[in-house]
């Protein structure tokens, strides 16, 4: 067998995905080429990530402390470089801090060159990637062998990583196997995924015998000794750092940590996290330079061990001082975010990603290690769904990160676009609407109409646009209360209910509000109805940040004084309830405030899940009231993303169960409408390629029962599974106001 030489193998020369065009280029080719192997790949590392972490009885408590022990160490950056260069130092090592990327690989470059070196091994290291160390490196005439299988398959394929953990995730065996054979001579079928590792392996193992430096990353350096903790699947670091005689470690700055003691918390959560796997196959502990023979000598007569580590700042230290960019510091790369995303299971890091970092948490590292607002376009990809939040093992806000992105972008673009403008302001849009509903929602029928709506304010010509409703909720609520007066409060102890009049409910779901208060009131809880008022959710979707903080202010102050008045928000719209319990945390300057919204809101279901766990009786008087030999339907329920986020996402399921209904649920994270997302021109395609995903599941479920009822919470959801079959969707409480 010959092979074709690594070292004339360079890295892709990736195209400039600033520009809206390459983006939209990116997507395209992840949609038709990656789709099915990403997504099948990712849904199973998510998938086995849950199991994982319902293991671990301390996993919030773990979180909290990952989450304390960064916060700390980056606050306390200066104090933990010098303490870890003395460390080190002090075992005979060396230290470079290295400002730039340049200064990094200049630095490894000559510690190669001072050995003579011809070839070096490395593990898997993304921070290695940033730097573009290879290129560096081939270019002076060292052969660079990536050891960690991906790696390989994606330095034979010329291909940049797509996934942190899994650089080649997007990559079906068929697809290496036919790469394999194109580059290589042999004979071997390669048609198992055993067979594909035996075969790299066998070209590495030459690799590793031979080379004269190894190179890895850190997952993280304690300060405190010096010690480099290494996490893999495959054991080839521990070639690279105990066969040659020189081991360079790279590693970014915010990868030091006060004490080696502290590893234990994230050895727990980086295998749960990012593969669902309880432990990495290897855990490396290692306090280089290691006292071992040396193996691959190569003629060398000096058999002492020499160990380099190259801590990189190239923009942390700027992304330190930023208030809103900070955050980022604390990712430990799990690429739990990245797994969990809807989006990035349908185009992957190659579209969904800058040169180097990807997915969500991509976007704030690209525009901090490049300095470039530009290179983190790919944050537009973010939908706001927030289902990476709970899933971080570190409690990073990604979502508001991307937010910051997007409003930073604008404001250099000398302000937001008539796109941004449009979806941006709905309810600016919704009162004129529901001046005259019937001529709106005729005009949004007209080709033309739709025409000119795609080109100026980007809205897919495609995509079906919901009516507005011939009366609003408020004027609905007033005719209703004009035949049904106010229930009396059975319990005067009891806080009292007001639904609020979210503007998607007002102006769009009439029917949800209505049916809201009707069950509620059929169940004995008075209900009233709050003024109409613009939550901010619309233009922090946009990443209009100000505007998003004016309306959440305004709003903050009128439910405030509601809540001290003794009443609960019922809430039927899930990204309002979201925007709420999550979002007005980082909006409003008065945590108390956002403290108090976060207690006192509560999604209808949950409500009256809570209600009847506290009294069982209350289940029975329900069964009571459910329509005398009315059929019991099958139902199938789609959690909207914010309500699995904040805690509430099965409270529905968990109802409907205690009255002895059958429920089937959905296992996507995303139906991918995401609000506005599915309705750009831009991202469509990919909006329609994840709801396909939902879609398919309940065509299953349909064939076995075609009287199937269909429930979904969220607005979105319900557009998108209509969209998508053409059947009729409920939210849960018109479900349940029919049966009543």
């Amino acid at each position: 067998m010959s092979e074709r030489l690594l070292n004339d193998i360079h890295p892709r020369e990736v195209a400039n995905k600033s520009m809206k065009e390459s983006l939209r280029k990116a997507i395209g080719m992840a949609l038709r080429i990656e789709s099915d192997a990403l997504r099948l790949n990712t849904q199973t590392f998510n998938t086995n990530r849950y199991t994982a972490v319902g293991k671990l009885d301390d996993y919030e408590d773990l979180k909290d402390r990952a989450r304390e022990i960064k916060e700390s160490s980056i606050q306390k950056l200066p104090e933990l470089i010098e303490r870890l260069t003395r460390s080190v130092e002090a075992r005979g090592g060396k230290v470079f801090l290295a400002r730039t990327k340049e200064e990094a690989t200049s630095y490894v470059r000559n510690v190669c060159r001072s050995f003579d070196a011809k070839l070096v091994v490395k593990a898997k290291s993304i921070t290695s990637e940033e730097i573009g160390l290879n290129h560096v490196l081939q270019d002076a005439g060292i052969e660079v062998a990536e050891t960690d299988l991906a790696e390989f398959i994606l330095q034979v394929s010329k291909e940049q990583p797509s996934h942190i953990v899994a650089p080649a995730i997007h990559r079906s065996r068929e697809r290496i196997s036919k790469l394999f054979k194109e580059h290589f001579e042999t004979a071997k079928p390669l048609d198992t995924g055993e067979q594909l590792t035996e075969f790299a392996r066998d070209i590495l193992r030459e690799k590793f015998l031979a080379a004269e430096i190894g190179i890895t990353g850190a997952n993280l350096v304690s300060a405190d000794e010096g010690t480099i903790l290494l996490v893999e699947s495959e054991g080839n670091i521990r070639l690279t750092t105990q066969l040659p005689a020189v081991h360079i470690a790279i590693a970014g700055i915010e990868k030091i940590i006060p004490s080696r003691k502290d590893f234990g918390t994230f050895i727990e959560l980086l295998a749960a996290s990012g593969t669902g796997q309880p432990l990495s196959s290897y855990t490396n502990i290692l306090e280089p330079p290691l006292d071992l023979p040396v193996l691959n000598l190569n003629g060398r007569k000096d058999t002492r061990r020499e160990f380099h580590l190259v801590l990189l700042d190239n923009g942390r230290m700027k992304m330190r001082e930023d208030p809103d960019l900070k955050e980022a510091l604390y990712c430990v790369r799990c690429s739990a975010c990245m797994n969990v995303c809807a989006t990035f299971q349908a185009v992957g890091g190659h579209a969904f990603g800058g040169e180097c970092y990807t997915g969500g948490i991509g976007g704030a590292w690209t525009v901090g290690t490049s300095g470039s607002l530009a290179e983190g376009r790919f944050a537009e990809l973010c939908t706001g769904c927030t289902r990476c939040v709970p899933n971080c093992p570190v409690r990073i806000d990604i979502p508001r990160l991307n937010s910051v992105i997007k409003n930073r972008l604008m404001k250099s673009e000398g302000g937001p676009s008539l796109e941004k403008r449009f979806f941006g302001n709905f309810s600016s849009m919704a009162k004129v609407a529901s001046l005259a509903p019937a001529l709106s929602n005729w005009i949004n029928s007209l080709s033309p109409s739709r025409a000119l709506l795609e080109k100026f304010a980007g809205v897919d010509r495609r995509r079906s646009v919901p009516p507005f409703a011939k009366v609003t909720l408020a004027r609905e609520y007033d005719k209703y209360r004009k035949k049904n007066a106010p229930l009396a409060a059975t319990d005067p102890n009891a806080r009292k209910l007001v639904l609020f009049a979210d503007v998607f409910t007002n102006y769009q779901n009439v029917q949800v509000g209505m049916a809201t208060i009707r069950v509620f009131e059929k169940l004995g809880f008075p209900v009233t109805l709050s003024n109409v008022m613009e939550d901010g959710r619309s233009a922090l979707s946009q990443g209009l940040l100000e505007s998003a903080r004016r309306s959440a202010a305004r709003l903050a102050v009128y439910l405030k004084r509601l809540i001290d008045g003794g009443a609960d928000i019922l809430v039927a719209e899930p990204s309002v309830l979201g925007m709420f319990r999550l979002d007005y945390a980082k909006l409003l300057d008065s945590p108390d405030v956002s403290s108090v919204l976060r207690a006192h809101t509560f999604d209808p279901l949950e409500w009256l899940n809570s209600s009847a766990e506290r009294n069982p009786q209350f289940i029975r008087r329900l069964e009571q009231k459910i329509k005398t030999g009315a059929t019991q339907p099958e139902i199938f329920y789609h959690a909207h993303c914010q309500l699995k986020t904040i805690g509430a996402g099965d409270a529905a399921t968990r109802f409907f169960r205690k009255l002895g209904l059958s429920v089937k649920t959905s296992d996507v994270e995303c139906c991918g409408m995401a609000g506005s997302f599915g309705y750009k021109k831009e991202f469509y395609d990919i909006s329609k390629n994840i709801g396909r995903d939902l879609a398919r599941q309940i065509e299953k479920s349909i064939r076995s029962n075609a009287s199937l009822r269909i429930l979904a919470s969220g607005t979105s959801c319900r557009e998108q599974i209509h969209d998508e079959l053409s059947r009729r969707v409920e939210h849960p409480v018109e479900f349940i106001d029919e049966m009543l």
